[in-house]
């Protein structure tokens, strides 16, 4: 059965699918979004991430939708295409708790410098 969202961040379109038993997820059926297309206009560089506040995870499904997006971004092989990202918090922004990029902790420095995309991996 699909399952209904815990929070209040849907559209009514989304909140509208997920009533839908024509396609619900028992069917194969299932949706993710992507929360940040990043782009720096000047440099043509761009990413993909993903947001999780409290330390969320990715589910299955949306794990292996975003591997497969992924792949197919790197075959591509756009030069300035950064790869696809995972950005958690412990709570629910770098303002009030730590913060992960790609499992991996690190400073709201850190996440500037990512973000302005001069530092892509993150060494501890």
């Amino acid at each position: 059965m699909t399952r209904k969202r815990n929070d209040q961040h849907s559209t009514e379109f989304g909140l509208w699918l997920r009533e839908q038993s024509e396609i619900d997820s028992s069917l194969g059926f299932v949706t993710t979004n992507i929360d940040y297309i990043w782009e720096n206009y000047n440099s043509k560089k761009w990413m993909l991430i993903e947001e999780k506040r409290y330390m969320s995870k990715c589910p299955f499904s949306q794990k292996g939708q975003f591997r497969r997006l992924a792949k197919k971004l790197k075959f591509l092989a756009d030069e300035n295409y950064c790869g696809f990202h995972l950005i958690q918090f412990e709570k629910t922004s770098p303002e009030d708790g730590r913060i992960y990029l790609d499992h991996k902790e690190i400073t709201k420095d850190q996440l500037i410098s990512f973000l302005r995309f001069e530092s892509l991996t993150i060494d501890k």
